[in-house]
């Protein structure tokens, strides 16, 4: 999962907002706002994770680090100057290239194809209020932001090379409001280099009843809101597919189907949804259109979830980030945890789990590591004894506590905070992958439905999106103390 950090305060004498996806969070003391940024945080849930034999897979970096705008977290800052643009004025051309907008890189558009002889093409003027950051998976210089998929499936240590990438190269973009209150929307499709949208023949696209026009990409830009913020109590919200306008609808039948959901809420351009001067048979904002659902926008609130189908991504605002642990909170956690000196019950020998960064670079089994049969969560030293069945990624042992027959797998913390809904101890593992952290928060993501394919959806373990287990998403740590 990546993260994504929004912050629109002032720093150094200048104002910064910052949008970080599964970037680590940062909190700071109310008093020292003035001087340092808080942070929101967009953090990125990689949906189709590829099988390794350990079990630290992303957790809060990407396999081969973070480079250049393809991070596993990203901060943004507000702009030293305003790139946010606005619908301005619609023209109906036989060919898009007779559009001025389209011939010209100073101006951006987006181009509606109906037939081969007529495109509807939007203009785009500047928008001094608000600042535009692009996600996607080209490497153009539009994309702030560089996400990418990987296809699951096979057996460990099997190279599964990308053969087609489902993200789009310019998947979506995010506005925010350079002034109070900072608000953050959610687009889908973004500027190419060109500063066009392209939406084809074949794409899915209509007229609106104010007359302004709108559509949707091939697979998609899917939005869940959580019910009651991204805390302890909050429960799942309801998946909706964001159009290339701001509009929220429900979702199509399938990923890729050129028939739309139905209009859920519309996306109120400025101080109107399109001024008559764009679409000039506009008489009313909301003419035509079903009455606003509360709670239903594309508005990026603490804890929504944002699928580009090959990549999920996790927002979290200021304040959510000011209540939620740090890397510093969670050393302190695993620190105590290695205090308290546990022990396998079998080997008597002390267990310990190494220190985040170290947990990484691990390339072989060390006697230490606490390891756990997740049917009935008692913790042991690795031992290569008890199988039950033939040796693979999901090998099923005999606890020799208790007798259960279930997986037995290494345990390791997750290390992105962003991830967590509480501050409380590491007390749980996701099943089967291992990641440990708090019970509130393995409770919390085991209940979160997130999209797989074209329209599955399951639960997923935050730090590696390995798929949970339908029977027992999560299982609890049974640690045994030193003996003297």
């Amino acid at each position: 999962m990546c993260t994504f950090l929004y912050d629109y305060k002032n720093f150094a004498c200048k104002s910064h907002y910052t949008h970080l996806f599964s970037a680590t969070p940062k909190t700071f003391p109310l008093s020292f706002r003035k001087k340092k940024p808080l942070k929101s945080e967009f953090s990125v849930l990689l949906s189709n994770p590829t099988p390794t034999s350990l079990c630290d897979r992303y957790n809060g970096s990407l396999p081969n680090g973070d480079r250049g705008r393809r991070k596993s977290r990203f901060a943004l800052y507000k702009r030293t100057k305003a790139n946010g643009v606005k619908p301005s004025s619609m023209h109906i051309h036989n060919t898009p290239q007779e559009s001025k907008a389209v011939s010209s890189k100073g101006l951006h558009s987006i181009s509606y194809t109906l037939s081969r002889h007529q495109t509807v093409v939007v203009e785009y003027s500047h928008d001094n209020d608000t600042d535009m950051f692009q996600i996607g998976r080209s490497t153009e210089s539009p994309i702030d932001f560089v996400v990418t998929d990987t296809i699951s499936g096979g057996q460990e240590g099997e190279e599964n090379p990308i053969t087609q990438s489902t993200i789009s190269r310019f998947a979506c973009r995010v506005v925010c409001e350079r002034n109070p209150p900072y608000t953050a929307r959610i687009f889908a499709a973004g500027f190419d280099s060109s500063k066009n949208i392209f939406l084809g023949e074949k794409a899915a696209k209509w007229k609106n009843p104010d007359g302004h026009m709108d559509g949707l990409t091939t697979n998609g830009v899917l939005v869940m809101h959580p019910k009651g913020g991204f805390t302890e109590e909050s429960k799942p919200g309801v998946w909706r597919e964001i159009s290339v306008c701001g509009d929220v609808y429900t979702l199509r039948e399938t990923r890729s189907a050129q028939t739309p959901g139905k209009l859920v809420c519309y996306f109120q351009h400025g101080s109107s949804c399109m001024t008559s001067a764009v679409f000039p048979e506009t008489k009313c904002v909301s003419a035509g259109y079903p009455p606003q659902v509360e709670n239903e926008s594309n508005i990026l609130l603490d804890g929504s979830l944002v699928d580009l189908c090959g990549a999920t991504l996790l927002w979290r605002t200021a304040e959510g980030l000011f209540h939620a642990p740090t890397q510093k909170h969670l050393e302190a956690l695993r620190q105590e945890i290695n205090a308290a000196r546990p022990q396998c019950p079998v080997g008597l020998n002390t267990l310990a789990f190494p220190s985040m960064n170290r947990t990484r670079a691990l390339t072989s089994l060390e006697d230490k590591q606490p390891w756990v049969y997740l049917a009935c969560g008692h913790v042991h030293g690795y031992h290569n004894w008890g199988h039950r069945s033939e040796q693979g990624p999901h090998t099923q042992r005999e606890c020799p506590m208790c007798r259960v027959v279930g997986p037995y797998v290494l345990l390791c913390l997750g290390s992105e905070p962003a991830f967590y809904v509480d501050t409380g101890a590491p007390t749980h593992a996701f099943v089967p992958c291992g990641h440990v952290c708090s019970e509130k928060s393995v409770r919390y993501w085991s209940e979160i439905p997130l999209p797989h394919g074209t329209h599955a959806f399951h639960a997923a373990c935050p730090f590696c999106a390995t798929q949970l287990t339908l029977t027992q998403g999560w299982s609890k740590l049974i640690f045994q103390g030193p003996v003297d």
